[in-house]
């Protein structure tokens, strides 16, 4: 199991456990975290972003030149900012913190 912990709008955090190999989009809509993400995961959009905590940005793989661009459209971007679908959680990345930012929440 890994562990991510969501940051919510107000510093309210949530912390989950998720299966290897699941997303950090998959892992919110199991916890009932209203992101967006309506392209359903297929990098279509930019609903689903977050902003990595710059302690665990490095842990991660880079993004990919089409995950960079579909940030582009991604608003309240920051230097950490990625896409929760393209997030895949695996062992070394346990204990991952996510913001949420409020652009990226169903109203």
């Amino acid at each position: 199991m890994v562990q991510v912990t969501f940051v919510l709008p107000g510093e309210r955090k949530i912390t989950a456990e998720a299966r290897a190999g699941e997303t950090v989009l998959d892992v919110a809509r199991h916890e009932d975290i209203a992101i967006e993400g309506a392209c359903g995961g297929a990098m279509a959009c930019a609903t689903c972003h977050v902003i990595v905590d710059p302690a665990d940005f490095a842990r991660l793989p880079a993004a990919s030149p089409e995950e960079e661009d579909m940030l582009d459209l991604a608003e309240s971007l920051a230097a950490t900012s990625r896409l929760g679908c393209q997030l895949v959680l695996r062992a070394e990345v346990d204990g991952l913190v996510v913001s949420v930012p409020k652009t990226s929440l169903l109203e």
